[in-house]
């Protein structure tokens, strides 16, 4: 089955694409949430084994990793997505220095603030201004990023 059958160019389409989008980003930030991740101090907590370790962001990902891996084998038995053209899967196989620097930069972030975007974003809606700092910042580096790359 596939509800866009060809293009996703009208009003109505490109709407409940972005229902579904909140509604997912809804559910997504919920879990964030209930799991206590947009706690920078749970973070800094299981990065830190010599003060109190606390292990419980490791079944969290370990919970994220599952999830996606069974999502991703469903993925590749389906020829096309039920609300769009083509499924968006990345293509790239290489590491690079970009991709190198980008995930020291994303570890040093996360290790020094507690927060990375997901996080970041659900903590900065609820007023956060250690979260709305952190994802000014984000967005700065993400704007060099993008005009370096050019």
């Amino acid at each position: 089955m596939n509800i866009a059958s060809t293009t996703c160019d009208t009003a109505g389409c490109k709407a409940i694409n972005l229902v579904i989008a909140a509604v997912i980003g809804v559910l997504f930030g919920g879990g964030l949430i209930i799991s206590g991740m947009t706690d920078p101090a749970k973070i800094v907590g299981f990065l830190d084994p010599l003060h109190g370790w606390d292990p419980s962001l490791a079944f969290v990902m370990g919970g994220a990793v599952l999830v996606n891996a069974l999502a991703f084998r469903r993925i590749r038995q389906h020829r096309n997505p039920w609300f769009d053209v083509k499924f968006h899967l990345p293509t790239r196989k290489d590491i690079d220095r970009q991709l190198l620097a980008g995930a020291a930069v994303f570890g040093v972030g996360w290790g020094l603030g507690g927060l990375c975007p997901g996080p970041a974003l659900v903590s900065a809606a609820s007023g956060s201004a250690t979260a709305i700092a952190f994802v000014l910042a984000m967005l700065a580096g993400m704007l060099l990023q993008h005009r370096s790359v050019r």
